[in-house]
């Protein structure tokens, strides 16, 4: 039932351009989490583009921005994270914004903007990477609403074409 995608290694200028974007928008310098430039190939999927470096699903396109994946691993002991409690947990995997009651605490330093590692509190697992959507100094006022925007969960077409091309 697998689907063909599209897939190409980019050229050496359009990898480091791409890793540029992606190391501005992470505010992580990405080519640490490397030995020398890695090897960047692009899979064209209906939804979007998934980036493999050295053969993993590391990041994703959407519109103009450069995300990270559930499955790049190098990264996220640099990203912020929030730690939802297991209420939460299949509402997010389903989707849904992180909401300000579901949130146990922040880890790390972040503005808003910045993209962030949603854990659960049990395991301290990635199940959602999403965009803060509130400064630091702003976070413990905030009682209600969305708090962090959800961008790619367990369970998303993202997570599915990651888990589909691992497989392979």
């Amino acid at each position: 039932m697998s689907k063909q995608h599209k897939r190409h290694f980019l050229k050496d200028k359009e990898a480091k351009k791409l890793l540029e974007n992606a190391s501005k928008k992470l505010k992580i310098a990405l080519e640490k989490c490397f030995a020398g430039m890695p090897k960047v190939e692009l899979v064209e999927a209906d939804f979007g583009e998934v980036y493999l470096l050295n053969g993993e699903p590391a990041l994703f396109k959407s519109g103009e921005n450069v995300y990270p994946t559930l499955m790049f691993k190098e990264v996220f002991g640099f990203l912020p994270k929030v730690v939802v409690d297991m209420g939460a947990v299949p509402h997010i995997c389903n989707g849904a914004d992180v909401m300000a009651p579901g949130i146990l605490n922040f880890e790390g330093e972040f503005v808003k903007g910045d993209i962030a590692l949603v854990v659960d509190e049990k395991h301290g697992k990635p199940i959602a990477v999403g965009e803060i959507l509130y400064s630091a100094n702003e976070v413990a006022e905030v009682r209600r609403g969305v708090m962090v925007k959800n961008i790619h969960y367990v369970g998303d077409k993202i997570w599915k074409i990651m888990k589909e091309l691992t497989s392979a």
